[in-house]
Parts: structure tokens; sequence; C-alpha cells
């Protein structure tokens, strides 16, 4: 079985070189005849709801239904794409995995993350996390016009550069206790996972 992982590729309108790069792969993936490929979140560089207007997102995520007929597609939500919603996946061919995952390949459990839950140095971001994953900030959010969701996603944008800007890099690399932690949780001796590119 031939998997391929990816991430943190932040696709965006504004990096169309980065775009048909993606295709490229996808084309090349197909010819190989790969079995699986997982796509360990930010696969684009923010989703603001299932009506996201970008045509880089569309573009590519036509191409992912396409491939998803050539080999099976797995998708895990990062800290910018978190709102693509599962029925959205379903529709594109895409399973929606759960973040952690454990899965097989010959005879190996390995753990996959996006990564960003091993960050636990970044308190700010962690506590920034949890209100953006509950139900009700995703269901307020969700509610709002199409260009309010917009701003609000650029803004958070704009934000977090200039925080990561004045941040110790140290903080925003992954614990080492916390990825031991991971590793003894789960029981497994291979993790894969993104974020900290």
């Amino acid at each position: 079985m031939t998997a391929v992982f990816i991430s943190d590729l932040h696709l965006d309108d504004s990096r169309p070189a980065a775009t048909r790069y993606f295709l490229k792969l996808l084309d090349e993936l197909k010819l190989n005849k790969i079995d699986k490929l997982y796509i360990l979140g930010d696969f684009l560089e923010y989703w603001v709801g299932d009506d996201d207007p970008s045509s880089c997102a569309r573009e590519c995520f036509e191409a992912l239904k396409n491939a998803a007929d050539v080999f099976d597609v797995y998708f895990m939500h990062g800290n910018r794409d978190f709102m693509i919603s599962e029925n959205f996946c379903n529709e594109l061919g895409m399973t929606l995995l759960p973040d952690p995952s454990i899965i097989t390949i010959y005879g190996e459990k390995i753990l996959i993350m996006h990564g960003d839950t091993l960050c636990t140095d970044d308190h700010a971001y962690q506590e920034f996390r949890k209100l953006v994953r509950s139900d009700i900030w995703q269901n307020e959010v969700l509610n709002k016009p199409l260009q309010e969701r917009i701003k609000l996603a650029e803004e958070l944008r704009q934000k977090s550069l200039r925080e990561t800007e004045s941040k110790k890099e140290i903080i925003m690399d992954v614990n080492q206790d916390e990825v031991k932690k991971a590793f003894l949780r789960h029981k497994v001796n291979l993790m894969i996972h993104g974020h900290t590119h």
C-alpha cells in the first residue's frame, strides 16, 4: 500500500503558484497509482464555511474530488480550515478523520494528527483553539453573513501573523513531554503530524 501525507499547504487565492504545484502533485499521484492521500490540516489558509468563495479552494477541491475516484483521500482539520464540514468532505469523496487518529500501514500503527495540540507551551493559542473549536463559537460565526465571516478570517489571520512574530519559536513548537505522552497514550511507535513547519 502506498500512502502519501501532506500538510500545511495554506492554499490561498493570493498564491496561485502553490495551487498549480498542488494540482500537478495530484496528477502525479494519480499516475503513480497511490492508494491513500492523507491531508493533515491547514490545506487552506482559511475557510469561513462551506460557501467560502475562494476560487483556488474550489479548483483544488474539484481536483480532489476527481482524485478520490483513483485513490482514497482522508482529510483532517488544521487550525486554519477547521470549519470544513463532514458533509462537504463526503460530497467530495473524502473521509474526514478526527484529530488525532490511528491508522495502520504495513502492520504498523501510526498516530496522525495536525500537531497544534502538541504545542502546549503556547498557552494563549491553546485557549484560542478551545474557543474556536467549540460548537457555540462555530455556530455563531456560521450564522453571520459571508462577507462578515471573510472579514473576521482576515482579521484573525493578521492577528496570528503579528502574534507569531513576537513569540519565541520554542513556544510555538511541540512540547517534547507532550509528544512523549501522546506516544504512551496511544501506544504507538510512530507519529506523523504537521503544523510546526
